[in-house]
């Protein structure tokens, strides 16, 4: 919130001034136009990156299976040996 210059009072800060309302259409080619804007500022990684980035995924892919196969054993065993089935 910021200070209006010629009132005073308190008015949102964060948005562009609209002087017309927009109709359907234009709305929409507006959206389009910020999706452009936003596109052109997308930074595609380098083949390096993307070996490292997949490489990480991949491997707390691999510490998860593990942590979620180590509780599944310690639980199927105690399961097991509550109700005394054998295993």
């Amino acid at each position: 919130m910021t200070n209006d210059p010629t009132g005073g009072d308190l008015v949102a800060g964060g948005g562009a001034v609209s002087e017309k309302k927009l109709g359907f259409f234009g709305r929409i080619a507006l959206f389009i136009r910020q999706i452009l804007a936003e596109l052109r500022k997308v930074v595609t990684p380098t083949r390096k990156e993307l070996a490292k980035f997949t490489s990480v995924v991949f491997v707390f892919v691999l510490i998860v299976i593990g942590i979620v196969y180590g509780l599944d054993f310690v639980f199927s065993w105690l399961a097991r040996q509550v109700f005394g089935i054998p295993g």
